[in-house]
């Protein structure tokens, strides 16, 4: 094993280029989310005071259907069956295998993804009371029928914007914007939509065909933790009525820049193994595999926003159809 707490084992070009690499990375990231969530009137134009920024969230969106026809308790329902399950396969990950889990990615991944749950579960019952005294509003998820210019990060920072009601073509403003909880929670969801696949892709594209033992069988927690992540937060998306604005792909980033730093900081202290073969900073090709994983961020966060992108563009359509069964000419 490679001595990785000596002087000689950072002080080379690779860590020096890598380095710099995830301060300008990390800096360019805290300076998307200052532009679009820094103040009350990043991402309004001037003079414009009812434009909304486009990380504009409302309170009943964290706990709200994707359509008003699904009953919040349902999404309640799958909420906390999924919190119980994925918790459960968390402590039983820790229970044979120890905390030395955490020094893993996935892990970290899981974990939040476990949080996620917790959370809209909270929400979600707190939802259901307010739906039950008729406090909802019932505005919950449609595409931003206004969003149609060119993919630029200023135009559509909130791509696809998750905003307006699937039986209404217009947004009222008489809902309650969103508490810093909600925030948390629609940056956590997001955050959790890139990790997990990018875990996914990583244990199943290339750790598990090339690097583990052809003896090596595989456990049910193992796969739990590199598919079942994914899967409940699909499902939770087909319910959910959350935006996906794209910008906060700089939370993904800063998440994963600090798991870097975390990683780089241990290894400097104490010497042992890393939890990545291409976390290895002796490897020659090491900034390499580095810029592959991050550049790996942006298709792994879009697949998500194309699942959002398409679940709302089929509920349109589905609407649409019902019009013109029903021989309404709108």
């Amino acid at each position: 094993m490679v001595e990785t707490s000596s002087k000689s084992y950072w002080l080379n070009w690779r860590f020096l280029l890598l380095a710099s690499g995830l301060v300008v990375i990390a800096g360019t990231a805290v300076r998307i989310i200052w532009k679009y969530e820094g103040s009350p009137r990043s991402g309004k134009q001037e003079g414009d005071s009812k434009k909304k920024p486009v990380g504009f969230l409302y309170k009943d969106e964290a706990w709200t259907t994707c359509h008003k026809a699904i009953h919040p308790a349902w999404l309640l329902a799958y909420r906390t069956i999924m919190f119980f399950f994925l918790l459960s396969m968390l402590s039983t990950d820790v229970f044979f295998n120890s905390t030395d889990i955490f020094f893993f990615y996935t892990q970290w991944t899981f974990s939040l993804v476990t949080i996620y749950f917790g959370l809209g579960s909270l929400l979600s019952i707190y939802g259901c009371i307010l739906y039950r005294k008729g406090v909802a509003s019932g505005k919950v998820c449609s595409v931003d029928e206004e969003r149609n210019d060119s993919p630029t990060l200023e135009k559509n920072a909130s791509l696809p914007d998750v905003s307006k009601d699937l039986s209404s073509d217009e947004e009222t403003d008489d809902r309650e914007p969103a508490g810093y909880l909600g925030y948390a929670f629609q940056i956590i969801f997001q955050i959790c939509a890139g990790a997990v696949v990018l875990t996914d892709c990583v244990y199943w594209g290339l750790i598990y065909p090339i690097f583990l033992p052809d003896d090596l069988g595989l456990k049910f927690v193992v796969v739990g933790m590199h598919s079942l992540n994914a899967a409940t937060l699909f499902g939770d998306v087909l319910l959910n009525s959350l935006r996906f604005p794209f910008f906060r792909l700089a939370y993904f980033v800063l998440y994963t820049c600090t798991f870097v730093v975390f990683q780089w900081i241990v290894h400097m202290c104490i010497a042992t193994w890393w939890p990545y073969f291409f976390m290895d900073l002796a490897y020659e090709f090491a900034p390499l595999l580095y810029v592959i994983a991050g550049v790996a961020h942006l298709p792994c966060y879009g697949v998500f926003a194309m699942v959002i992108a398409l679940k709302c563009w089929l509920a349109r359509l589905f609407k649409w159809l019902i019009r013109k069964l029903s021989g309404d000419k709108q």
